[in-house]
């Protein structure tokens, strides 16, 4: 009984190395996959926020790339992210907003003051319609072909060298392939 103890530890030690080794062999191993990537987008929230135009189903079928921005007014990194949200609306991008677990006075007055960048805004004010999506927390930024289909999923802001090196590359493809 003692020997097979002795075993036990070394053989867990090998099993565990091997799995974290294949784990390292991922081809994108930051990738989180999306179930919805070549699929329809999943409703939108009906509710919209007061004095701004509401998201609807239609908005995402329009025939242009859209990008949908999961954001809230209190989340830092959406703050940090908000620049290349309005240069984005500025290089005419079709830029939607989907408010989450937020306080819809709050939401408006950061739009307001900070400017807005998207042509309609979802407000999703318990987080459930968000689970539609598979998203956990703000921010998450969706690229949508123009029938509607999921062509990227981008988790975390739209900074820094992962946001240059996977979502800009992701939008010109979504857009070449739309023109």
């Amino acid at each position: 009984m003692a020997r097979w103890l002795m075993v036990v530890p070394p053989v867990l030690f090998l099993g565990l190395a091997g799995l974290f080794y294949m784990g390292m062999q991922r081809t994108a191993p930051d990738d989180l996959p999306s179930v919805f990537l070549d699929r329809q987008a999943p409703p939108v929230p009906k509710a919209a926020l007061p004095g701004i135009a509401g998201l609807t189903d239609a908005d995402l079928r329009t025939g242009e790339v859209t990008v949908v921005n999961f954001w809230a007014s209190w989340c830092p990194p959406c703050r940090a992210e908000h620049p290349v949200l309005l240069e984005m609306a500025a290089r005419g991008i079709r830029v939607a907003g989907v408010n989450m677990m937020d306080d819809a006075e709050a939401a408006v007055k950061y739009l307001e003051e900070d400017g807005n960048p998207f042509f309609a805004v979802g407000f999703d004010p318990k987080g459930r319609d968000r689970v539609e999506w598979g998203v956990t927390a703000p921010p998450e930024t969706f690229i949508l072909r123009g029938d509607g289909t999921v062509a990227f999923r981008f988790i975390g802001p739209l900074v820094g060298t992962d946001y240059e090196a996977r979502f800009v590359p992701a939008l010109e493809a979504a857009l070449a392939e739309a023109e």
